[in-house]
């Protein structure tokens, strides 16, 4: 049911802009044939209105992947560089739980760890909405900040990173067998905000898949119970994750492709200093439009690597 909405959804939506192109179409043969050279130029506008309306509809219209519908982890760790670095994993969590509120999804931190002058060391939120893993899966990758510190007395430059790993949310129609003789499950008491009872059991629950290395911590519920079943399913989509991560790789390794996936590539640079500009090593896309940027406004930067994600895609 789920999916025959969303395809009378999109084929509604193609019907509205038929009839749109139509419409204007019709205009601007009336308005040269009364010599009303107004009309043609309103028409015209709409027209190239349509045509981006179109381009955006054709870029959701490739989110096709096997878990492009999903919903989202998305987690972020900060770099070597302590303070400096932590303050910068804090701004990057802020733009994207920016960008999910101006998208309409809806956002739940799992896991934070604060860190101790200001910043976070790493944190883990789940973005729920329609497409939202299939848009946001292009910003795995490391992230460079260049900027005067803050918290440097000299108002020295210095260059941050962080790291971000996105993976789906894997639902029950996804199987991924986790055995538990491969777990080591570990509780802790939750630290940073959560209210006044959230330090006083150890609820936080941190999970180690031993085969592969992956960890991965909830601490937003103040039961054990509820804080392990969440971790599992985190746990689960990042082994789901890597599998489609290594098939990708594997793809590409057959067209003789030089893999841009994974946590080691760098992705994007943000300057605030000595110049304003924030450019994405992949797609070229760039923008002097830093706070925009960091206050949510991606979609430029999402639309391009998707859409260089898929054009690779259609070359091999």
């Amino acid at each position: 049911m789920r999916e025959r909405t969303q395809l009378e959804q999109r084929i509604k939506t193609i019907r509205e802009i038929e009839t749109a192109l139509n419409d204007h179409v019709e205009l601007i043969a009336l308005g040269e044939e009364e010599g009303d050279q107004d009309v043609v130029l309103e028409a015209e506008q709409a027209i190239e209105e349509l045509r981006a309306v179109v381009e955006k509809k054709q870029l959701e219209s490739l989110l096709s992947g096997e878990a492009d519908e999903s919903d989202a982890f998305l987690e972020v760790n900060a770099g070597a560089g302590g303070t400096e670095a932590q303050d910068w994993a804090q701004m990057l969590l802020r733009m994207y739980l920016r960008w999910a509120e101006r998208r309409g999804f809806k956002v739940s931190v799992l896991e934070q760890s604060d860190g101790e002058e200001a910043g976070i060391k790493s944190a883990t939120i789940r973005i729920e909405g329609f497409q939202a893993y299939g848009w946001i899966k292009t910003e795995s990758g490391v992230h460079r900040l260049v900027r005067i510190s803050p918290f440097d007395s000299g108002a020295r430059r210095h260059t941050s990173f962080a790291s971000v790993a996105v993976t789906p949310v894997v639902d029950d129609n996804i199987d991924v067998e986790v055995e538990e003789k491969d777990l080591r499950i570990d509780t802790y008491r939750s630290s940073g905000a959560g209210g006044q009872h959230v330090n006083t059991t150890d609820s936080a629950v941190r999970i180690t898949h031993i085969p592969t290395g992956i960890v991965v911590a909830c601490q937003n519920e103040r039961s054990q119970h509820k804080n392990r079943a969440q971790a599992m399913s985190m746990l689960k989509a990042r082994i789901y994750e890597a599998e489609l991560q290594k098939r990708e790789e594997e793809a590409a390794a057959a067209h003789g492709e030089k893999s841009e996936i994974g946590w080691g590539h760098q992705i994007r640079s943000y300057v605030l200093h000595p110049y304003q500009l924030i450019k994405d090593l992949r797609t070229e896309v760039e923008t002097s439009n830093t706070q925009g940027v960091l206050d949510g406004d991606l979609d430029s930067f999402l639309e391009a690597s998707l859409a260089h994600r898929l054009g690779k895609g259609k070359e091999g």
